[in-house]
């Protein structure tokens, strides 16, 4: 008997926060959560900073524009910070 597992989508479905931990909710209902002092600009960003969040990357990650802050759903799952090389032109407005 096979067993059979289910697409993983690592799309970015939702974005939560508690004093210490950041949660990421992805589209397959998995949630990575992460110490929020491996992210600085998040840990001293207010708020209303913090719910600024937009999908990007395809839906593979999160930008916040009042900080410039971008992370992606890979480096979350590798437990690091994502690049910020090609990710972070992906995740940039054109125009």
């Amino acid at each position: 008997m096979g067993i059979l597992a289910l697409a993983a989508d690592e799309r970015v479905k939702g974005v939560n926060f508690t004093e210490d931990t950041l949660s990421v909710d992805l589209m397959d209902g998995r949630t990575i959560t992460v110490p929020l002092t491996w992210y600085p600009s998040l840990r001293h960003a207010t708020p209303h900073q913090l719910q600024n969040w937009e999908s990007c990357g395809g839906g593979y990650g999160i930008h916040w524009p009042d900080l410039d802050e971008h992370l992606s759903t890979e480096g979350l799952l590798r437990g690091a910070p994502a690049p910020r090389t090609q990710f972070v032109q992906e995740c940039r407005p054109q125009g």
